[in-house]
């Protein structure tokens, strides 16, 4: 954490300079990956995430839904990527997945991979036997945020706990899928539990692969709603630049919130490492920007839609020492 403070509070000169150089030694400073995400089944969840449009503690107005059949999974799929999109994520508002329901998922994995779109999922907690059913459907990465700090997660949901989300990232990468973990900001958390949040990240066996970063939209009628803050923009920029920083070979996102961002701070997080971003006019529940928008701001940056790139082998406790070798030359880098 010390660590992580003294990064965080650079002159912003230093702080962007440190973030772009290890950001252009793990990628291609112009490429953007893109993703989209399609709510599977939405709203009815029985956890209480005081920041959650979906919860069914909350009366947020979001009408409670079935399990999308695989025909129309497939047909928003085939839409996403003639929107531009590498990967399509699928979302079901669960506390976990019924085992009834793992055939039907794992047959919206094999058609969306048969697509020749990278394939992501996010499910609530699973358990190994479920890692494994993913796993074997061909599923390419597994979502699951920790939301926010170890200290402030028990003052946003009270059904689970951080370490139940631990626990589950910890099944998803032994299980050889790769992991998808990242948080939210402006639910009313300090700048502190923003860095304890990256440290988490940062301190697990291996870094996840993908780390969103999801600025709060306002939602009415979740609980969130009344301890909500806006984010500084430029507080933003440095939470970005400090994920490259101590992940660098993640690919950070940015993820919910992108309506409220201007172009020009979509651009500094770009410079500060962020490369990758949901396109299509709608999330889960929320919006996000027109696809002309993005297409028109990456041409206006002068940057590209990154093409699909190769990938080393997903790493599990076993390659736990490899990694710490790697945290070992990020370290003399920063």
């Amino acid at each position: 954490m010390e660590e992580a403070r003294a990064i965080h509070r650079l002159p912003f000169p230093d702080l962007i300079y440190r973030a772009q150089a290890l950001h252009r030694a793990h990628f291609d400073p112009a490429a953007i990956e893109t993703a989209s995400l399609l709510s599977i089944k939405t709203g009815g969840c029985p956890e209480d995430c005081g920041y959650c449009s979906q919860s069914a503690h909350h009366r947020t107005g979001v009408k409670a839904t079935k399990l999308m059949k695989t025909d129309e999974v497939l047909a928003a799929a085939r839409r996403a990527k003639a929107a531009g999109a590498q990967r399509f994520c699928m979302g079901a508002a669960w506390r976990s997945p019924k085992d009834r329901d793992m055939d039907t998922l794992c047959d919206m994995v094999r058609g969306v991979s048969e697509l020749g779109l990278e394939t992501c999922m996010t499910l609530g907690m699973l358990k190994p036997d479920q890692v494994a059913r993913l796993k074997a459907a061909g599923l390419d990465f597994y979502n699951h945020n920790i939301d926010t700090s170890p200290d402030y997660y028990r003052q946003i949901a009270s059904t689970r706990t951080i370490n139940d989300r631990l626990e589950t990232v910890g099944h998803i990468r032994k299980g050889g899928i790769r992991v998808c973990c990242g948080g939210i900001v402006g639910m009313g958390e300090t700048p502190e539990d923003r860095i304890a949040m990256l440290v988490t990240l940062a301190t697990l066996p291996a870094h996840p692969d993908s780390v969103p970063i999801n600025l709060w939209n306002e939602i009415e009628g979740v609980p969130v709603q009344d301890t909500a803050q806006p984010v500084d923009p430029f507080a933003l920029v440095r939470l970005v630049a400090l994920a490259r920083i101590l992940m660098p070979a993640s690919v950070v996102r940015l993820s919910a919130g992108r309506t409220g961002m201007s172009d020009e701070l979509q651009a500094l997080c770009f410079l500060a490492g962020a490369n990758s971003i949901f396109v299509g006019d709608q999330l889960l529940t929320t919006g996000n920007p027109a696809a002309w928008k993005d297409r028109e701001l990456l041409a206006r940056l002068g940057m590209h839609v990154a093409p699909a790139r190769s990938r080393p082998p997903v790493p599990t406790d076993a390659a736990a020492p490899g990694q710490l070798r790697a945290r070992s030359s990020t370290a003399r880098a920063i």
